[in-house]
């Protein structure tokens, strides 16, 4: 494999405030008599063991993600891109939908433009179709937006459900389905994918709760409501269910390698404008640049949106995930992630010191208001 090379600079992280821990950590949960867990490990939020703070830029759409073909010269262009913060979740399944869209008639090599998450699962396909691909991208991982997301299979900060349409909803649901059964088949330490018990915080009251059903819901495996008493947790209600997370790193890393094995090549290159791509030997080009599509193809309808991480040193023995109102709670072997930002607007890819302090401070108030009942 030929890869094009030049400098690549990671974002120093910032220096971050001081937390402490007071509550005591409570004994490991047993066999529940009802349908929860009565107990379960306390994330150590110390400030002795952050390992490191990252911030990355959704590439959010409130009309959602775009998958889409145009002609552009002489060129077919299949659009890819716009996933806000179901990248890693809608990966698999809007890259199916683009190649399934883009291949009919189609012989001979292929460009894909972009090495996140997105672009990678769409060269991949093409390589299960046969084809020879080349990936063009500014920035390989681990420098990709991909590398900073938190892993979880779950569809979060994607869309506003009054600006989408019948048609976007029904390319929503077959890209969840693909998606879903796709990542089922990876699971495992190759890829660095595994299921976890995950705990949404719901209304406190039953009566609040959305008429309508939430379209991620016949994703989420082993679904159940807990209320006060069968729970740890400080807070009313919780909707108990299973799904897959991934180290966005480890799979990144895997994918590539997929990739290299198969015969793609990876090539480091910047596009500015839409010439540029004219000048590319392929005739079929995938565009899965993510938050840079706004600008390379004029998409006004895209915005960053910041998220901000804490990374704990990892826990063995916290095999949960918990989001709510305190933000998120993630568990990897690579550390505990800890988040909950959604800043709209925001171009600054830097952690800043006040938020990571907010998130540290919400999730330590939530771990030290555990009850646990025998």
């Amino acid at each position: 494999m030929q890869i094009a090379r030049r400098p690549l600079i990671a974002s120093a992280a910032l220096a971050l405030p001081a937390c402490t821990t007071t509550a005591p950590r409570p004994r490991l949960a047993s066999a529940s008599t009802t349908r929860g867990p009565k107990c379960l490990p306390i994330v150590n939020v110390a400030p002795s063991r952050v390992i490191r703070t990252i911030a990355g830029l959704r590439p959010y759409r409130s009309q959602g993600f775009v998958v889409r073909a145009e002609a552009l010269g002489d060129k077919r262009l299949v659009h890819n891109y716009g996933h806000g913060g179901a990248g890693i979740t809608l990966s698999w399944g809007t890259s199916r939908l683009a190649v399934d869209l883009g291949l009919p008639g189609h012989s001979g090599p292929v460009a894909v433009l972009g090495c996140g998450i997105v672009g990678l699962t769409t060269a991949r396909l093409l390589q299960e179709a046969g084809r020879q691909v080349t990936l063009y991208a500014a920035q390989l991982p681990p420098h990709t937006t991909s590398n900073i997301a938190g892993g979880q299979w779950h569809p979060a900060s994607l869309y506003d459900p009054d600006q989408v349409t019948p048609e976007w909803i029904a390319q929503f649901k077959l890209a969840m389905d693909y998606s879903w059964r796709r990542f089922q088949i990876m699971v495992g330490e190759e890829y660095g994918i595994r299921w976890v018990p995950t705990y949404l915080q719901m209304r406190d009251d039953p009566a609040e709760d959305p008429a309508e059903p939430d379209l991620s819901g016949a994703y989420e495996a082993d679904r159940v409501i807990l209320g006060p008493g069968e729970h740890p947790f400080p807070v009313r209600r919780v909707r108990r269910f299973s799904t897959m997370y991934a180290e966005s790193g480890h799979l990144l890393r895997q994918l590539m390698r997929d990739i290299q094995i198969a015969g793609g090549r990876f090539v480091i290159r910047d596009f500015a404008t839409p010439a540029d791509i004219l000048a590319l030997p392929e005739t079929l080009v995938f565009n899965c640049t993510g938050l840079g599509a706004g600008k390379l193809f004029g998409d006004t309808g895209i915005e960053p949106v910041r998220g901000q991480l804490a990374v704990l040193l990892p826990q063995g023995e916290v095999q949960y995930a918990f989001a709510g109102r305190m933000g998120y709670m993630f568990p990897r072997a690579d550390g505990i992630i800890c988040g909950g930002t959604f800043e709209h607007g925001e171009w600054d890819p830097t952690p800043q010191p006040e938020r990571i302090a907010k998130i540290l401070e919400r999730q330590r108030d939530f771990f030290s208001g555990f009850h646990c009942t025998a």
